[in-house]
């Protein structure tokens, strides 16, 4: 559990870092800003980053107590940065080196779930337009073509028929990224639970401006809709959410982070994916769940990086 703290100079420097060169650093850069705001009402000395390879090698040497780190996707969010962090002995919330590479990881995440008896939907790796259409064919259509180590939807695509697993694949593969296909669950709905310091929060159910949720509907529809509550019966809501959390943990998430998950048309959860450094825009929804376990958006800044107090340094899993 978080050490609770009231007087923001406890938090002493903090580095904000957002931005970075990942496909993600736009959304990066919303979250940052957000929460930069967020902390500097609360009294805390917070200093933005828009972080390149440079400053966050450098972040030692300029001052700083603390870090929240907001670098979305690749280096930020797959455990590179956090290794710096952790040379550096600069503490920072969420997930470290091992656990933040896990969920980055989709395909090896899905690994760890089926070992342990969690449920996700069928998969296999694809290193070709012909390896698709060969797994299409055992996981039938529609399916889900995406980048295997990747966050935001970038690159994902619903493949229907076989005439597009040429263009999916080109999509989801950009410029080398290694490919997953993904058996699609339909019936259920799209849902997401929001993880703060060990509870999982109120559901959320995800009703996308689009055919799914893609990178449109997450942050610049303003007509996709997000129902918390969630709808669910209260006590299928409490199950869901103890797998969400359980799910979280087999990864080594730690402090924070959000998992997805489908419903297939008898309510049972297919286990999509962990992000241990979910978006914190005005479109997010850890805020959301947040809100509705009534925790505005600047107490929810706080509590995260009260996470941080725990370790005199980055460490951990």
């Amino acid at each position: 559990m978080r050490k609770r703290v009231s007087n923001p100079a406890e938090f002493g420097r903090v580095a904000v870092l957002m931005g970075g060169w990942s496909t993600e650093r736009e959304v990066s850069l919303w979250s940052g800003q957000r929460v930069l705001q967020a902390l500097r009402a609360r009294g805390i000395d917070a200093h933005g980053i828009d972080a390149d390879r440079r400053t966050i090698l450098l972040l030692g040497e300029a001052g700083f107590d603390r870090v929240f780190n907001l670098l979305h996707g690749t280096a930020g969010e797959d455990g590179t940065v956090q290794a710096v962090l952790d040379l550096h002995r600069l503490p920072y919330p969420g997930s470290g080196v091992l656990g933040s590479a896990l969920a980055m990881d989709k395909l090896r995440s899905k690994r760890i779930w089926r070992a342990e008896g969690l449920p996700t939907p069928d998969y296999a790796p694809v290193a070709a337009t012909a390896e698709l259409r060969a797994a299409a064919e055992r996981l039938g259509y529609p399916l889900f073509v995406k980048p295997a180590a990747d966050g935001s939807s970038v690159g994902v695509v619903k493949v229907k028929r076989p005439q597009q697993c040429e263009t999916a694949f080109a999509q989801a593969r950009g410029e080398g990224r290694s490919v997953m296909a993904e058996a699609a669950v339909d019936g259920g709905g799209e849902f997401t639970c929001a993880i703060l310091d060990g509870e999982a929060l109120p559901l959320i159910r995800i009703e996308p401006d689009a055919e799914f949720y893609d990178y449109t509907a997450k942050y610049l529809s303003e007509q996709t809709r997000y129902l918390c509550p969630s709808g669910l019966d209260p006590a299928h809501e409490v199950r869901l959410r103890q797998l969400s959390l359980r799910a979280f943990e087999l990864l080594g998430g730690r402090d924070w982070g959000r998992v997805d998950f489908m419903l297939d048309a008898h309510g049972e959860p297919w286990l999509l994916e962990v992000n241990t450094l979910p978006g914190m825009t005005a479109h997010s929804l850890v805020p959301m769940a947040a809100l509705a376990a009534g925790i505005d958006f600047e107490s929810l800044c706080w509590a995260i990086l009260e996470t941080s107090l725990s370790r005199t340094t980055g460490g951990g899993r």
